[in-house]
């Protein structure tokens, strides 16, 4: 029987979704007796995290020395709570309880995730969709896959296509006459939900 451990599945987050879950590991961890001395110590971790939230919203004005500036700090502070989890996972030594409390997802994910329901709509222009899910109670984010022309065989042949903090997204300037393929999968606290059935729409 595999040994629980956290999982770094928050590499994969939306940058909104991902400083979310950053700060309450951080929260989680600060007074935790179960983990008292954390290999990244607790302020220079929040350090880092604070350094990204505010690079993530300088970023939104669209020049490109701040985007840069983000994916900096994104890149130091993934690389924190890797440590973070790796800290976790040597003192937790497989408690999934221990694990859940420092704010991580474990690999030992329950049975019950429930896929979200999706439908692909026509936009209100031409080589417009809309692709609106049912929404996943509790869920942080939502993963958007997009495929073209036909279903894939493989998991390779599905390209992310966006990311929402809601069960919906736009998408435009799509090519007209075509046929495309969607899925989406939802990001919960208890990890992510496998991706829904294909939806192929043509678009108009």
């Amino acid at each position: 029987m595999k040994k629980v451990k956290a999982l770094l599945d928050f590499i994969q987050y939306p940058i909104p979704a991902k400083i979310t879950f950053y700060y309450n590991v951080y929260d989680k961890l600060t007074g935790s007796s179960l983990f008292p001395e954390p290999d990244v110590p607790l302020p220079e971790l929040k350090t880092a995290i604070d350094t990204f939230n505010t690079a993530y919203l300088a970023s939104k004005d669209g020049s490109h020395t701040a985007i840069s500036a983000m994916y900096d700090a994104e890149e130091v502070v993934d690389h924190d709570l890797r440590l973070t989890a790796a800290y976790v996972n040597r003192i937790a030594n497989g408690d999934e309880t221990a694990i859940l409390s420092a704010g991580f997802h474990t690999s030992k994910q329950p049975a019950s995730i429930q896929k979200p329901v999706l439908a692909a709509i026509d936009g209100d222009n031409s080589g417009a969709i809309n692709l609106v899910a049912k929404a996943i109670p509790k869920s942080r984010a939502y993963i958007w896959q997009m495929a073209k022309d036909k279903l894939p065989e493989t998991e390779a042949g599905w390209g992310i296509v966006g990311y929402s903090t809601q069960a919906y997204l736009q998408l435009t300037e799509l090519t007209v006459a075509t046929r495309y393929y969607f899925r989406v999968a939802a990001i919960t606290p208890t990890g992510n939900t496998d991706y829904t059935p294909a939806v192929m729409k043509l678009v108009v």
